[in-house]
């Protein structure tokens, strides 16, 4: 990896760890009030204005909006940059406020969209269609976050951006502790503070856009070039998004219909998915999309190659790992972290068979952020969308054939097949996007691979050994008080980083192999 990419990448990922331990303190936390009717009524709450959030915000508009904005940087004058940031602002307050406007007023109607089986519990609707009308709001913020941190990205300025997802744990964790005992159903709380965190992580980015002088001056610009062509870009990636986020929405009304606590358990396996995805994969596709934008921008095809390669060689050394660590870890981890209070032995069967499932597709996840932005930062958004297209159908398909047989049977844990059907759609996205690239000429891999893939297969295997081999069995690990579990975690989660470490380096990997062109010529470090 470039010495720029890897600084880059290194100091986002120390920015979303913090965010990520921030993040499993705050799950462990709410963990303590229980599974049950709230909190499956607060994820889902939570997660409609998230699916809104990743399909105008995170997802169409982020990969339409730093291409253009990385264009605007590279050719032309700073006031034109300023004009295109307050047009964009403008436009996206405009349009989105209509939208959290009418879903606010419409809770019960998107709770019944994304919940259909709450349907038969009265109580845990009308407590879901209540939450929504405070976490819904969250979607306009985090636009707007989006869009500052676009601008920041694409001005080389990672660490603000990476960093205020802390405010989302920290204003949750103040609000759990803080204003939920004092109420009868404790989780009104926390969906209070996603509308309280939405305001606070806007807020913390207003001063680093004015550091840079694009601070926006919010104007309306349906008429703007700029917005036009950002709009335009946005379309399939809307599409393209929405493909993605109609896999969760199916998902969630499939879990909708299974036991009380599935949507709940499905939540804390991905939390526990979701922090080696965001360290290593969701970092490094944070970075590259600006990289790629440029060399796009500047004519270079073979920068542009090198960049990606580097990617996908820094996926696979980190995903592989991570992902024999959670399989080895699932259960250990899930009850270390949060079998307290009212969570008990069972919830952590269910939520390590659903860990089991999504983790298989841990470097699917991440192999697909990686490679997702070399189209979007071609300005070549339709591709990725009908790519998309097929792995939903896929992904839909793996649902009813996993889940429906194991509900008819009353087979225990049918939730987990929601899960290991998304792993597996998320394998064949990122090989038809890698067949997409290699067929558009845009990607040449890089002499070395097959040496690396052995390389990382022979060290991971090490590992998986050391850990295998040191960890406690299940009788002797439900013996263990808090202290000794998380002793005996941390302890054997660093045996196996190191010793895969030490292996990755004594058969030779070097980061040299992740140099660009333009650093081998300068003969950079």
């Amino acid at each position: 990896m470039s010495g720029k990419m890897l600084r880059s990448t290194a100091i986002v990922s120390a920015m979303t760890l913090i965010s990520r331990v921030l993040g499993l303190v705050r799950d462990m936390v709410l963990a303590r009030f229980g599974i049950g009717a709230g909190m499956d009524a607060f994820f889902v709450a939570f997660k409609i204005p998230n699916f809104t959030r990743r399909l105008f915000a995170e997802g169409a508009f982020s990969q339409a909006f730093v291409p253009v904005l990385s264009e605007y940087k590279t050719q032309r004058e700073h006031g034109e940059v300023q004009a295109l940031a307050d047009y964009v602002a403008g436009t996206l307050l405009g349009l989105l406020g209509l939208l959290v406007l009418v879903g606010v007023l419409a809770s019960p109607v998107l709770v019944t969209l994304f919940a259909p089986g709450f349907w038969s519990e009265p109580l845990k609707f009308d407590l879901t269609a209540y939450m929504l009308r405070f976490t819904f709001p969250y979607l306009l913020f985090m636009a707007l976050v989006a869009f500052a941190a676009g601008i920041l990205n694409s001005y080389g300025r990672f660490a603000a951006a990476a960093f205020t997802p802390v405010w989302l744990n920290v204003v949750l964790i103040g609000a759990a502790l803080l204003v939920s005992p004092r109420l009868d159903e404790p989780m009104i709380a926390v969906a209070w503070g996603v509308f309280v965190a939405g305001f606070v992580q806007l807020a913390f980015l207003l001063p680093s856009l004015a550091r840079i002088r694009l601070l926006p001056r919010p104007r309306w610009g349906l008429g703007n070039p700029g917005v036009k062509k950002i709009m335009k870009l946005m379309v399939p990636g809307i599409v393209g998004s929405s493909v993605s986020q109609i896999n969760l929405l199916f998902d969630t009304l499939l879990a909708s219909f299974l036991v009380t606590g599935s949507v709940s358990w499905l939540y804390y396996a991905d939390r526990l998915v979701e922090f080696p995805l965001g360290i290593a994969g969701i970092a490094l596709a944070t970075v590259i999309l600006p990289m790629l934008s440029r060399a796009h921008a500047g004519g270079s095809g073979e920068t542009f190659s090198h960049i990606l390669d580097a990617g996908l060689r820094w996926v696979l050394l980190t995903g592989v790992p991570a992902m024999v660590g959670l399989l080895l870890l699932a259960r250990p981890a899930l009850s270390t972290l949060f079998e307290h209070g009212k969570f008990a032995g069972n919830d952590v069967d269910m939520a390590a068979l659903a860990l089991l499932a999504y983790g298989v597709g841990l470097p699917g996840f991440m192999l697909a952020k990686v490679l997702a932005p070399a189209f979007y930062s071609r300005q070549d958004t339709a591709t990725p969308v009908k790519i998309a297209i097929r792995a939903m159908i896929a992904n839909m398909v793996m649902n009813v054939l996993f889940v429906v047989p194991m509900v008819m049977l009353d087979v225990k844990g049918a939730h987990a097949g929601l899960a290991l059907a998304t792993a597996l759609a998320a394998y064949l996205n990122a090989a038809l996007l890698f067949r997409a690239l290699r067929r558009a000429g845009a990607f040449q891999p890089q002499p070395g691979w097959p040496r690396l893939l052995v390389q990382i297969l022979v060290s991971v295997s090490v590992m998986a050994v050391v850990v295998k081999t040191g960890m406690p069995d299940t009788a002797q690990w439900a013996g263990l008080d808090t202290l000794g579990r998380v002793t005996q975690l941390s302890v054997w989660v660093a045996a196996g980083v190191l010793s895969y470490l030490l292996v990755l380096r004594l058969s030779g990997v070097k980061l040299s192999m992740f140099r660009t062109p333009a650093e081998e010529t300068a003969g950079n470090p």
